[in-house]
């Protein structure tokens, strides 16, 4: 049985659907991302679980009971938002234990509740101050703690880390790991950002105008994308997508030919039908790519060297060839220059080949 789990969910906005009859199960225990852009619908979505956006059709479920009209606060769901919406005249004390003075809860059992999340998030120091002697970090922790002292069966987060810097973000990507590895329980975590789904999430659903474009382990998402919008939504540097034509297809073999380039060899996934040679299109990551001599008989492709970003444990070059623009990542000790005319070596195996629709072939 899944712990959360959705039901030909649909939520609608007037003559809009945010999102569209949308079915996805969350086992007990997973920490579950919501990844897509901005206007996705994977807000709307996660407000649609906690209870927070009335459901237009379609059912949810949480361990089993069907919570689609049960008011937010009976769901057993702890929300942390985007803003960390702490009382800022409360002392972090206060506002971790919010919800059990609301309660009622005996002051014994709630001194030691507070007193037990405050060590796990390391607020043991800053329990007397107030949110505008913290830091942003520090505030999360709290916004964090706040729904941890509840001890909720799901844990719903939505762009917690969006306010933070890009070092407190590493920092707190790794205090939310270890929270999840400690606690075991549920998490369903809303982001833009494809590295925070990659690295937190044992599952990932990826969202596209309120429908679900795959669902999968982040290394089956990034080495299997069942369409254009996933490869290119789903890695840093992003993949290169370039027009090809097939030609000399033989079962799940197809000779792809690159304007200006030797013609390839790859294998599908499904045999190309005759209507479709025209309107495809090759993708290929970055790292799967290399620079070589442009005498090179290896090379598939000559071009030259337009940019060259050095980041210091990799090198980003940008080649211009007669077939379009390819990003290229190599190792950060590559004497590549601006203005070099190179060579370019594609890894075969890693190819992808998307269709006239966007899918994967």
């Amino acid at each position: 049985m899944q712990h959360v789990e959705l039901r030909d969910v649909n939520k609608r906005f007037g003559t809009f659907d945010a999102i569209k009859h949308l079915s996805l199960g969350i086992e007990k225990g997973q920490f579950c991302a919501l990844l897509g852009p901005s206007g996705c619908g994977k807000s709307t979505l996660l407000r649609m679980i906690a209870g927070l956006e009335e459901v237009t059709a379609g059912d949810i479920f949480i361990n089993g009971d069907n919570v689609t009209d049960t008011p937010p606060a009976k769901r057993r769901i702890a929300m942390v938002f985007q803003s960390y919406a702490l009382y800022p005249h409360m002392t972090v004390r206060q506002n971790i234990g919010f919800s059990l003075s609301i309660a009622h809860a005996p002051k014994e059992f709630a001194d030691k509740r507070i007193a037990e999340v405050a060590k796990m998030l390391q607020l043991e120091q800053l329990l007397d101050r107030k949110p505008a002697q913290l830091s942003g970090g520090q505030r999360q922790r709290v916004a964090i703690g706040r729904s941890l002292v509840r001890e909720p069966e799901v844990f719903l987060f939505d762009e917690p880390l969006s306010n933070l810097d890009a070092m407190l973000r590493v920092q707190m990507r790794l205090e939310l790991a270890k929270l999840h590895k400690d606690l075991k329980t549920t998490m369903i975590y809303v982001t833009h950002d494809q590295v925070e789904a990659m690295t937190l999430a044992d599952k990932i659903v990826v969202l596209d105008a309120g429908e679900i474009s795959q669902v999968g382990t982040p290394l089956e998402l990034y080495n299997n994308p069942a369409n254009r919008f996933v490869a290119s939504f789903i890695g840093s540097p992003g993949m290169n997508f370039l027009p090809v034509t097939a030609s000399g297809m033989d079962g799940l073999n197809a000779t792809l030919g690159l304007n200006g380039g030797t013609p390839i060899i790859v294998q599908t996934k499904t045999p190309l039908g005759k209507s479709d040679p025209m309107g495809l299109e090759m993708g290929l990551r970055p790292e799967h790519i290399h620079v070589t001599s442009p005498d090179d008989g290896s090379a598939v492709l000559k071009g030259n060297v337009s940019i060259v970003e050095q980041l210091g444990n990799s090198t980003i070059l940008y080649v211009d060839t007669a077939a379009g623009q390819f990003v290229v990542e190599e190792d950060g000790s590559i004497g590549t220059k601006s203005g070099d005319n190179v060579g370019l070596v594609l890894d075969r195996k890693n190819i992808h080949v998307f269709g006239s629709g966007g899918l994967t072939v």
